[in-house]
């Protein structure tokens, strides 16, 4: 009876079987029953990673400029600086390609059409990202009317629809009383000019001079309009403070240089920096006198 006694308080005393695991501090498995450490199954070294192949971006698309009248005095001037400035154009007119032999034209896109051909102009105005409208004329009050007006605001509309980042048109300088002898042309353009404020308040600038000289081609021949102009704007684009006068003043407007407007409309439609809104002659000229960006 001692002896069974003795050997259940041995037993009683003696630790138990069963094993605690526990995890030690340098990550290593520790097993209290049992006197042997388990190390970790072994960390895969990370995969090695390949150089990254250098894959060529292409360069941003070339400006596609479209210029609406690009065949006319100040439109054929536009589509040369266009060009000179690595620009892509195209030309969307009535009568389409000039009959004239100058290199520059094999480098522009003619369309043939009118503003009134909503398929036409849609077409024309495919991957364009900006437009110079040079379109207007004379005649009847009505179809001065329906050519400086409704024909451009049917460009306007559409290249906004097209999504067109930028719209120069080009306007005029009041003349005082010469716009009641042309009111139509007149009202043409304002009407233009307000359709141009709501479609493009960001990207769009109206230019406003007054007489235009230069050297105007007219069938064979030339016609030296400079030997007026140039002198008028040396002389009169100092004097601001006349252009003011009442009545009188827009009389005072001083000429521009074709090429003055061709730079700074250019420059309008592909500078995004380019203020937006309606810049007078003086505007012009000093523009023009800046070096391009």
């Amino acid at each position: 009876m001692m002896m069974i006694l003795s050997r259940l308080l041995h037993s009683a005393s003696s630790p138990s079987r069963l094993s605690v695991v526990a995890l030690s501090t340098n990550g290593r498995l520790l097993s209290t029953g049992s006197s042997k450490v388990e190390e970790p199954s072994k960390v895969e070294e990370p995969s090695k990673v390949e150089e990254a192949e250098t894959v060529e971006v292409p360069p941003p698309l070339t400006e596609k400029l479209l210029v609406l009248g690009g065949n006319g005095f100040v439109g054929s001037h536009i589509c040369r600086e266009a060009l000179k400035r690595g620009l892509n154009v195209a030309s969307f007119s009535r009568s389409g390609r000039p009959s004239i032999n100058d290199p520059w034209i094999n480098r522009v896109f003619w369309h043939q059409g009118n503003l009134f051909s909503p398929d036409l102009l849609k077409n024309a105005l495919d991957g364009v990202t900006s437009v110079i409208s040079c379109v207007g004329g004379f005649g009847s009050n009505s179809y001065m009317y329906k050519v400086n007006g409704t024909a451009n605001i049917n460009a306007i509309r559409a290249a906004s629809e097209q999504g067109v980042k930028r719209f120069v048109y080009i306007s005029a300088a009041d003349c005082g009383l010469a716009n009641y002898l042309l009111q139509g042309y007149y009202e043409g353009k304002r009407a233009a000019e307000t359709e141009m404020m709501i479609r493009f308040p960001y990207g769009g600038v109206i230019l406003k001079p007054g007489f235009i000289h230069g050297t105007r081609q007219v069938g064979s021949m030339k016609l030296p309009l400079g030997i007026v102009g140039a002198p008028l704007e040396m002389v009169l684009q100092n004097a601001k403070p006349l252009n003011q006068i009442p009545l009188i003043g827009p009389l005072f407007t001083p000429p521009v240089n074709v090429n003055s407007v061709a730079r700074v409309a250019v420059r309008a439609a592909t500078d995004p920096v380019f203020p937006p809104g309606i810049m007078d002659v003086f505007g012009i000229l000093r523009y023009s006198q800046q070096k391009s960006a």
